[in-house]
């Protein structure tokens, strides 16, 4: 399945990885390949994590405390946020997904 993000979550994404590599070398690259491998999992079994919405779904990272939260559309994974643990829960909620 294809993996499309939208906009405020790369916006996310990118910040998240600026932030990193501000606070220590390479840590952005770090964080970056882990959520490429969380990805790679998402899109191997779509299924695996717990739906916390109707439809919607978190996948928590294993090396940083962040969550990606997704959504399964005929034929493709939809990205709705990048979130960090400390971020006020569900402010994602209302993004929506162009079919």
């Amino acid at each position: 399945m294809k993996i499309e993000f939208l906009p405020p979550a790369k916006q996310e994404l990118d910040d998240a990885i600026e932030y990193y590599n501000l606070q220590v070398k390479d840590l952005g690259k770090h964080f970056k390949q882990e959520i490429k491998s969380a990805l790679k999992r998402i899109q191997n079994f779509p299924y695996a994590w717990s739906e916390v919405e109707s439809e919607m779904r978190k996948c928590v990272l294993h090396k940083f405390p962040y969550n990606i939260y997704y959504s399964i559309q005929k034929n493709k994974i939809i990205i709705l946020a990048i979130a960090h643990h400390h971020q006020k829960p569900n402010y994602w909620i209302d993004r929506k997904i162009d079919e």
